[in-house]
């Protein structure tokens, strides 16, 4: 506000904005679209599974796509003491255990049944359990295959 300012430019007219062609999406798309981690195993399981996310009806396929994508502190591990209780369910008899994460030993667990179970990752002493029960550990591409 000096005396000696300049008068100010007065607007004509509303001022528009730009809207484009077909108006803009009101709320994006949050969540990850791809992994973060550079691990090439990971990256080439997100491949397959974005392939058949996309070229398949089951929904599994898109949860397991989805779970792929998060950040590690969100895909904690499972012990096999826990997969083996989900498993002893009704209805469960037969079918394969999917983890998004890793599968790891519980010591406090004593008979470990027979279980198929598919993992990103197992622990070494998990595994060796899990195949002597006579049950099968799987990764997440013998499992689309």
């Amino acid at each position: 506000g000096g005396t000696d300012s300049p008068p100010r430019a007065t607007r004509v007219g509303p001022m528009g904005i730009d809207i484009k062609a077909g108006g803009r999406k009101a709320t994006k798309k949050s969540g990850r679209t791809a992994p973060v981690s550079e691990n090439l195993y990971l990256r080439l399981i997100v491949k397959l599974y974005r392939f058949l996310a996309r070229r398949t009806d089951a929904k599994f396929n898109k949860v397991v796509l989805k779970r792929l994508f998060t950040s590690k502190t969100n895909r904690p591990p499972m012990s096999i003491k826990s997969i083996a209780k989900f498993m002893a369910r009704e209805g469960n008899e037969g079918k394969i255990a999917v983890v998004v994460g890793s599968v790891t030993d519980d010591v406090r667990f004593l008979d470990v049944p027979k279980l198929t179970v598919c993992a990103l990752r197992f622990t070494a002493t998990a595994r060796a359990r899990i195949v002597k029960a006579g049950g099968e550990c799987l990764t997440l591409d013998q499992l689309a295959l």
